[in-house]
């Protein structure tokens, strides 16, 4: 039953006692309480930290704690209101209920990879996150998020990116002289010099010949590539060049030629001297390149080769030719021997292949006291020609021919004639090098 009415009963009951009035039913009166406000119940004065209490009294603005108060709850912004909205001043001096204002919070911002950020009032409503990233970094979205009314962030969580390539610093570039006797310089240089803002992990990478290497003449470029581990990308270059020290081309001797190491002229080449076909060096047998560009020594010549046929012992004739020219020993019984006259006519018309070849013909003619021998005009002693039939086995019965290397080994013996084709096709395929026999196919044909 209502508070109203047990009022209206309880005044129907007291006035029927007193006799004056006699009322079987009752009336039912206004809900609101009739408040006696000449000693009214008073409830404590409300309030509401970090909000605002609103209060009407049916009274009058100056009684705000009066029975049957009614007041309003409202947090200030950044605060949720937990309880009652509304509490009204009870007969039994309690409001109806409490209240209070909790500060609304955003939750905690993670950290950014590669950054941090800074709030100006933590995580409460209203408070706003600046965002920043490390040296190297850039940030990528929004610089800051501000914590709204409702306990979210504005805008999406930025990310730290990296946009700076790295920096590297190559070797100078520099000036090398080629090594004595070669086209190339052996180059050795320490490695580049890479930083980066944000990373310590570089990616470096060489573009070229590698170092501690040999490096040919000319212009070398030398590149160097580094990367971050966001693939930013830098590059530095330099140059190597290798200069060859060159001596003036060396001519080669008349009636000769020269072999040369390495590029014939440049520093520390050797040039050797060779003599063609009946001629022999005179002077220095090689000269060098030198580091001022310059031939060591002076030039040799080639002049026509001086057989001496008057030495008294076959070693003091032989010893002229060892390492000069290889021999030809003809002999036969006498100068009518028909195999010696066909061998001698053959002979003479190759005299100019035989030159080629280094050759030269000894003949050994009779026996004493009439015993000739010879070296084309120039005779040679009894004592001579009796070392050469002992030194070689050489006999006075019948025509014989002895052909000797350059070391004065015995060969090849024939006792019979040959054609000097025959003749020259044997000394090309066992007796000369691959360099003699590259000389004789250029000068072939002056034989013809």
């Amino acid at each position: 039953m209502s508070f109203s009415r047990v009022v209206a009963l309880l005044t129907l009951y007291f006035a029927a006692g007193s006799g004056t009035t006699e009322y079987t039913g009752y009336e039912e009166e206004d809900r609101t309480p009739q408040l006696d406000y000449s000693d009214p119940y008073w409830c404590h004065s409300p309030s509401l930290t970090n909000g605002e209490v609103n209060c009407v009294s049916p009274r009058g603005k100056n009684y705000r704690s009066t029975l049957g108060t009614r007041c309003e709850m409202t947090c200030d912004r950044g605060y949720r209101l937990l309880g009652k909205s509304s509490i009204q001043c009870l007969a039994s001096r309690r409001w109806s209920g409490t209240a209070y204002c909790r500060q609304i919070r955003c939750h905690v911002l993670p950290l950014i990879y590669h950054g941090r950020y800074t709030c100006t009032n933590g995580f409460a409503v209203d408070s706003r996150c600046e965002f920043t990233c490390d040296p190297g970094y850039r940030i990528e979205g929004e610089h800051s998020r501000t914590c709204l009314h409702g306990g979210t962030w504005s805008g999406v969580e930025p990310v730290c990116s990296d946009h700076e390539p790295p920096k590297i610093k190559c070797p100078l570039s520099r000036v090398k002289f080629a090594e004595p006797g070669k086209l190339t310089a052996r180059v050795s240089w320490d490695p580049p010099v890479a930083t980066d803002t944000a990373d310590k992990m570089l990616d470096v990478i060489l573009v070229g010949q590698a170092p501690d290497t040999h490096f040919k003449e000319g212009a070398n470029i030398i590149r160097y590539k580094v990367y971050d581990q966001a693939r930013n990308r830098a590059a530095c270059k330099f140059i190597i060049r290798v200069e060859v020290k060159r001596c003036s081309e060396l001519p080669p001797p008349l009636h000769g030629y020269l072999t040369c190491s390495s590029d014939g002229n440049n520093y520390g080449a050797v040039c050797d001297y060779h003599c063609e076909g009946g001629h022999e060096r005179k002077g220095i047998s090689s000269r060098v390149c030198q580091f001022q560009g310059t031939w060591s020594g002076g030039p040799a010549e080639c002049v026509p080769m001086e057989i001496k046929s008057d030495v008294k012992t076959a070693s003091a004739l032989l010893d002229q030719f060892y390492e000069k020219r290889r021999l030809l020993i003809l002999s036969a019984p006498d100068i009518t021997d028909q195999q010696y006259k066909l061998q001698n006519i053959m002979i003479q018309k190759s005299d100019c292949g035989f030159d080629l070849r280094h050759v030269t013909v000894i003949e050994l003619l009779d026996s004493p006291p009439r015993e000739t021998g010879r070296i084309k005009e120039k005779q040679l002693a009894a004592e001579v020609i009796e070392g050469l039939r002992q030194a070689f086995r050489i006999t006075r019965s019948y025509f014989s021919m002895v052909l000797l290397d350059k070391h004065g080994v015995d060969r090849e013996r024939f006792i019979t004639t040959m054609t000097s084709d025959e003749l020259f096709s044997y000394i090309d395929n066992y007796l000369l090098d691959e360099a003699e026999r590259e000389r004789l196919e250029l000068h072939r044909d002056f034989c013809d």
